[in-house]
């Protein structure tokens, strides 16, 4: 009788073991599920252009140790930042909340290419606030983080865009600013247009009219390289491109303007 109840014990501590492990596996999957659903909702409000909605659904995340997790809020931190309107200090803390997002997207998985992607934007945008020679010092990391972007996802068309634009800023560099560049570092961050005109029109062959901005910066490197029926082209497209957020309105007008420039 003493051998039977320990082999019942042993079998209830198994049976126990096993409940726990199913239990466990259980919950796993389950919040798996939720996860994706709540990443697919979330991907869902951004293509609506619901930022605040957004901010608010991935706000209830934001302890995750989970990488698509935290870009997707430094995303949506950034978008906030940007609306029309924002309070001052309310777009300083969340343009370095976005910051701080994107820099544990990129400690929870260094893999991830749109962890590198808005750790580069991020880092961009908080340049602002810290003057000239931070934001040109920054830089070098900026570039090596868009190019890991593109390493990791080539397809990419706003990685592609976004060291695009990094390219076309160090090309227009006013004068002024290169020299206070070349006094605080030895060899300061150059690009070309030609450079910057690789990349953008490598994001149009990724993904054609994926972002009406890309279309501008292709009228305005043209335009940089003094290519008027080539700007002409771009600008035209970015004039008639569907407006669906505040940045593809504010394109437009730009675009109007720089076609009644070109004349």
């Amino acid at each position: 009788s003493c051998s039977k109840f320990l082999v019942s014990s042993r079998q209830a501590t198994v049976m126990l073991a096993t409940t726990k492990d199913y239990m466990f596996s259980k919950f796993a999957v389950v919040s798996c599920v939720c996860a994706d659903e709540v990443l697919e909702q979330a991907d869902y409000l951004y293509s609506c252009a619901e930022t605040e909605k957004l901010y608010l659904l991935l706000l209830q995340h934001k302890d995750s140790d989970d990488a698509e997790f935290l870009w997707r809020l430094a995303r949506a931190s950034r978008d906030m930042s940007l609306l029309p309107g924002m309070e001052a200090k309310r777009k300083e803390h969340l343009t370095f909340e976005a910051f701080e997002y994107a820099k544990r997207a990129l400690e929870k998985d260094d893999k991830c290419f749109a962890a590198h992607k808005w750790y580069a934007v991020c880092l961009s945008d908080i340049g602002d606030y810290k003057g000239v020679k931070v934001k040109i010092g920054n830089s070098y990391r900026i570039r090596e983080h868009l190019e890991k972007a593109i390493e990791l996802n080539p397809k990419d068309a706003t990685s592609l865009h976004i060291l695009g634009y990094w390219c076309f800023a160090f090309a227009e560099l006013p004068w002024y600013q290169r020299k206070v560049a070349t006094m605080i570092f030895s060899s300061p961050p150059v690009s070309t247009y030609e450079e910057a005109l690789g990349f953008f029109l490598k994001a149009e062959e990724v993904d054609p009219d994926f972002y009406s901005k890309n279309l501008l910066m292709l009228g305005k490197t043209y335009m940089g390289l003094k290519d008027k029926q080539k700007a002409l082209f771009w600008l035209t497209k970015a004039k008639d491109y569907r407006a669906r957020t505040l940045e593809d309105k504010e394109v437009h007008k730009e675009a109007v303007d720089l076609l009644k420039k070109l004349g």
